[in-house]
């Protein structure tokens, strides 16, 4: 069975780079004004972004061919702080990947979320230069087949890292494979406040997601939940390969008595008229009106 779980992840994450017909992903420059967040972090866009700097203090910003260097002003501060704070504090300096694409919205491969200009992906290893563009190249700090903490990878400077990214006040929160956040459950003794901000998710067991809060200037921007007060620890372990196959298993278990429920009535014809299967809808896909208003700007343009 953990053959066939780690085989649905692969397939999971192949779905994820498949590329997705999104104009979003077509446009290449900014709009002008200053940064706005507008929407959902997984169905929204951003006015006025500003580029990340290839290069500062403690930071590079890598694969830039992807265009996806671009964050609302809030996120562009936060990490040139996040540098130079880490640099004093003598941890290796960070690569820096995908933030925002120019005027956010879906990609046309690879994440969801990053939509706002508030979200950036920050890598646990430094790869040569040239063998950057793939993720299989960056270490990962996770054994998922043992689903244990590679030891070896696992420093002070790993955990100063997370601790410092999180403590800034701007950070919702910051995903990590589930594993990484059990470790430091284990691990952090003293000031144990800024680990409710570390939160467990699917795959990052070769970089980090930060998320910001909305800013107040944003008024159309809308915040994730808040998080549950508590470390959070324990909680990590729903995304263990037993939880999933528990899961699966109940599932399973209902689905086939929904099916047993079914072939019963189904046996009369009197109640066979009355089941009528329902029809899967497809779901149009729909932009906040400010993000459409934003989306039409750039294609009037385009075509000037």
């Amino acid at each position: 069975m953990r053959t066939i779980f780690y085989f649905l992840v692969f397939v999971c994450a192949s779905a994820a780079q498949a590329k997705r017909n999104t104009p979003w992903a077509k446009i290449t420059k900014p709009s002008s004004g200053p940064s706005e967040a507008i929407g959902g972090y997984s169905n929204g866009c951003i006015r006025g972004a500003v580029a990340l700097p290839e290069t500062g203090p403690g930071y590079t910003s890598i694969r830039r061919f992807r265009n996806r260097y671009y964050g609302h002003t809030r996120l562009v501060t936060y990490l040139k702080k996040l540098g130079t704070k880490l640099k004093k504090q003598e941890i290796d300096e960070i690569l820096i990947g995908d933030l925002s694409q120019p005027q956010g919205g879906l990609m046309g491969y690879g994440h969801r979320s990053h939509q706002l200009g508030l979200d950036a992906d920050i890598w646990f290893s430094r790869p040569k230069k040239d063998k950057r563009a793939k993720d299989n190249n960056f270490n990962s700090l996770v054994d998922r087949k043992r689903e244990k903490i590679v030891s070896k990878r696992w420093t002070d400077k790993v955990i100063g890292l997370l601790r410092t990214a999180a403590s800034d006040d701007n950070v919702s929160r910051i995903f990590v494979h589930w594993v990484i956040k059990n470790q430091l459950c284990r691990d952090v003794k003293n000031d144990r406040t800024w680990l409710r901000k570390i939160r467990a998710w699917w795959g990052h067991d070769r970089h980090f997601h930060v998320r910001l809060t909305c800013p107040k200037e944003s008024k159309d921007c809308k915040n994730q939940g808040a998080i549950k007060s508590g470390d959070g620890c324990g909680a990590e372990k729903w995304f263990s390969a037993a939880r999933v196959k528990a899961r699966k298993t109940r599932a399973a278990e209902r689905r086939k008595k929904r099916r047993e429920k079914i072939a019963r009535l189904m046996k009369t014809k009197k109640n066979a008229k009355r089941i009528k299967v329902p029809k899967k809808k497809k779901r149009k896909k729909t932009y906040h009106p400010r993000c459409q208003e934003l989306l039409d700007e750039s294609k009037s343009k385009t075509k000037k």
